[in-house]
């Protein structure tokens, strides 16, 4: 396979380019997580060199292969699980559920109201578009109010990821615009843009219990999990895990709501609406951007 042209290409293309190959090693990694491959393995099953893969390891998340694999095995996930178990109650502790700081991308957010939730969105215009991002196509969805949704499709899926998007609005108009999208979609993949003085605003379309449930998710750190269980302790319906678990498979804004933050009970990182695989490259790259800010490995 041939690597982007690093010259001329934008920095989210390549690493939505580097991201073809990710996916690959993490879906291996998936299978043998267990068994710690190494490097060699890992190349191998990606079909790439070794040398190259690291390379393109340090250029899409600032990790080697290995320091990934660490980061996303089930065991680190426990730990990060067990260090941060009142995670949601600290993030409120420092100040992160303020107004314009809600968690790490620094987002404002504002609900529909529940009849232009119960109409399926009519009278509603949304414009969508597909843009590179570290994870493959994403598809950003705006209102006029803001981001509304965010989708994650591989090679030849869009067409299925948008039907998706569509179904939780049936009655709004879509217009493809990715015009007015991409800087949405250059914002959110930019840590470099995430700023409290000028917060990403991100409207919800959902049920007043769906809501709040995605707010609650907004409250969980970069690096850091929760569990479904606490989510539901958090809303205050304790034992309402598994309607927990259907409001955060609804989430339509995946990464910039971080449902990807949820684990299962015992720390396993359990489904995602948007793939395994996917899920797991998030929480690498998400360990990876943390190592930089710290200084690197």
């Amino acid at each position: 396979m041939l690597a982007p042209n690093l010259d001329a290409a934008h920095p989210l293309e390549i690493a939505a380019a580097d991201y073809e190959i990710v996916r690959r090693a993490v879906e291996y990694v998936n299978l043998r997580f267990r068994d710690q491959p190494e490097v060699e393995e890992i190349a191998r099953a990606s079909g790439v060199h070794p040398r190259a893969l690291t390379e393109l390891f340090r250029r899409w998340c600032g990790l080697t292969p290995k320091d990934f694999l660490q980061a996303v095995t089930i065991d680190a996930a426990r730990r990060v699980l067990t260090e941060s178990d009142n995670v949601l109650d600290a993030a409120y502790e420092v100040g992160l559920s303020g107004p314009g700081r809600l968690h790490d991308l620094f987002v404002v957010h504002e609900s529909m109201s529940p009849g232009e939730w119960k109409t399926g969105g009519a009278g509603l215009v949304v414009r969508y578009g597909f843009h590179a991002s570290p994870f493959g196509a994403a598809l950003a969805m705006v209102t006029p109010r803001g981001l509304c949704g965010l989708a994650f499709a591989d090679e030849g899926e869009e067409d299925a990821a948008l039907a998706d998007m569509r179904r939780r609005w049936p009655n709004a108009l879509y217009i493809e615009d990715p015009v007015a999208t991409a800087p949405y979609a250059a914002r959110i993949f930019d840590r470099g843009t995430w700023s409290a003085d000028d917060p990403l605003r991100i409207v919800f379309i959902g049920t007043d219990f769906e809501v709040k449930v995605w707010e609650t998710l907004m409250r969980i750190p970069l690096g850091k999990a929760t569990t479904y269980s606490s989510i539901a302790q958090s809303v205050e319906k304790p034992k309402a895990a598994r309607a927990i678990g259907a409001a955060v498979g609804k989430n339509p804004m995946s990464f910039v709501v971080p449902c990807h933050r949820v684990l299962g009970k015992n720390g396993d990182l359990t489904g995602y609406h948007w793939g395994l695989t996917r899920k797991r490259a998030i929480l690498g790259w998400e360990a990876g951007q943390l190592c930089k800010e710290w200084g690197g490995l």
